[in-house]
């Protein structure tokens, strides 16, 4: 028997897709490799982590009750109460991600690991299934890193970090990017001392230079210790400490820790037999056109397992892709120039589109408009001012935005319906903003494009002249 769709991986790139082609009565098989669908996000990922990041929020809000007029007494943080809390909301999402509501469906559910042994054919638990198209799913695992005493060392990832329940005393992490450094302040919060260390010349790399380094002050503040531009070395552990030889240019020292997380980036899943089936891969991934599709034509991928963007959001984008492609022939291409993605500090950092070093590294001529959260009333309201709005504008439209500030990853939405739209800031301009909201640093970015020309010199005496002829009562 062949069935019409044989989905390998049970994140939200499969299950999106087994949920559409379920419902439009297409046969599908789901195969995960887990015990539960849902993938590195529920599981070990975007849930667990945004959920330990509202517990530290709430530890850092107890710790500066003062500041708004109230007094609280913090004792010392229960980790493994605030991991039964992280464990409890994934069980409630886990819900949502049961196998019997895609059975319902009418998707055939299987777990086990998957292999293809032709590109019409994977064996699933010694069982061939045949298929007329494939849509692999696979995601990505932790990175390891190729450093000496690495693999002798007790080392967390993050598919482990959230089984402790002990707070560490000293933390280091090994990688400056999203997942290191919303767990490096998340940990700092709770009580832990931390330290990271980053190759890169700054922290979360892929994001606007000028608001890392603003963010970079914040954590500093906090405790946290930021090494970037440095290499480790070596890894020794003993007696229950590790010890990391770093180096910087000719400066060398050592970090101790009592617990190790590495969040130095991430691998694609591809454990598939994938040459077996003809298909196309590299370190990246699998490679594949706009349509998702491999190099096997029938054959289709979607989220971690293929890039370019390592988010949940582009991994269900990615799906409805190939839905279009394989399920309805309707040649429907990925399109990546207004992919939003959001670092979850406090504050957040929300990015889409161009960033300002962008733009100056392809030579694109545009203008740059900032606000900061310390001249919007609502974040003075809240105690939260640190950061800005930074706005990228070409021949009056936006083509990108950074915001680096409260819930910057709600408001960041604002620019990318913007951007999509090819809206003027002129428009944005003209939008009534509720007062007091936060949202209103956008409005106030885009006027100060305007503010510099309407009270020029040549704008009073045209508005003097004016005023000389226009009617009185």
């Amino acid at each position: 028997m062949k069935h019409d769709l044989v989905i390998i991986g049970g994140g939200v790139g499969g299950l999106v897709t087994a949920s559409v082609a379920g419902q439009l009565g297409v046969d599908t098989v789901l195969v995960d490799a887990g015990e539960n669908l849902g993938g590195d996000c529920l599981h070990h990922g975007c849930v667990p982590s945004k959920t330990l990041i509202r517990s530290a929020e709430v530890a850092r809000l107890i710790h500066r009750a003062g500041e708004f007029g109230l007094a609280a007494n913090p004792g010392p943080v229960d980790l493994g109460a605030v991991m039964d809390r992280v464990h409890a909301v994934i069980g409630q999402i886990q819900q949502h991600d049961d196998p019997d509501r895609f059975r319902a469906y009418g998707v055939d559910v299987r777990f086990g690991h998957a292999r293809f042994t032709d590109a019409d054919t994977v064996i699933v638990n010694g069982e061939r299934l045949q298929a007329r198209r494939f849509l692999i799913a696979t995601g990505s695992r932790p990175a390891i890193p190729p450093i000496p005493g690495l693999t002798d060392a007790d080392f967390h990832t993050n598919e482990t970090i959230f089984g402790l329940r002990t707070l560490p005393r000293r933390l280091a992490v090994l990688g400056g990017g999203p997942i290191g450094i919303e767990l490096a302040q998340a940990f700092a919060r709770l009580g832990s001392q931390v330290t990271v260390v980053e190759m890169a010349g700054q922290i979360l790399p892929r994001d606007d230079a000028e608001l890392t380094a603003e963010l970079r002050q914040v954590l500093e503040t906090e405790g946290l210790t930021l090494h970037t531009r440095t290499t480790v070395e070596r890894i020794e552990q003993a007696d229950g400490v590790s010890r990391l030889a770093c180096r910087n240019g000719t400066a060398h020292w050592t970090v101790e820790a009592d617990t190790l997380l590495l969040a130095a980036g991430r691998t694609p899943n591809l454990d598939l037999d994938l040459k077996a089936a003809g298909v196309d891969f590299g370190p990246r991934g699998i490679r594949v056109d706009r349509r998702q599709r491999s190099s096997v034509r029938h054959i289709y991928a979607v989220g971690d397992c293929c890039g370019p963007y390592p988010f949940t959001h582009m991994a269900e984008y990615q799906a409805g892709i190939a839905i279009a492609n394989a399920l309805f022939r309707v040649p429907k291409k990925a399109d990546y120039r207004v992919v939003p993605w959001v670092t979850y500090t406090a504050p957040e950092l929300a990015t889409v589109g161009l960033t300002e070093d962008e733009a100056r590294a392809r030579n694109i001529e545009v203008e740059v408009l900032r606000f900061p959260f310390s001249a919007v009333d609502r974040a003075l309201a809240e105690g939260e001012t640190a950061g800005q709005a930074k706005l990228v504008v070409r021949r009056g439209r936006l083509v990108g935005a950074s915001v680096l500030g409260p819930h910057a990853g709600e408001l960041i939405h604002e620019a990318v319906l913007a951007i999509q739209a090819r809206l003027r800031v002129a428009t944005l301009a003209s939008a009534i903003h509720a007062y007091p909201t936060l949202a209103q640093v956008f409005r106030r970015a885009v006027n100060t494009r305007y503010t510099e020309t309407l009270y020029s010199d040549r704008t009073r005496r045209l508005v003097a002249l004016l005023q000389r002829w226009l009617p009185g009562r």
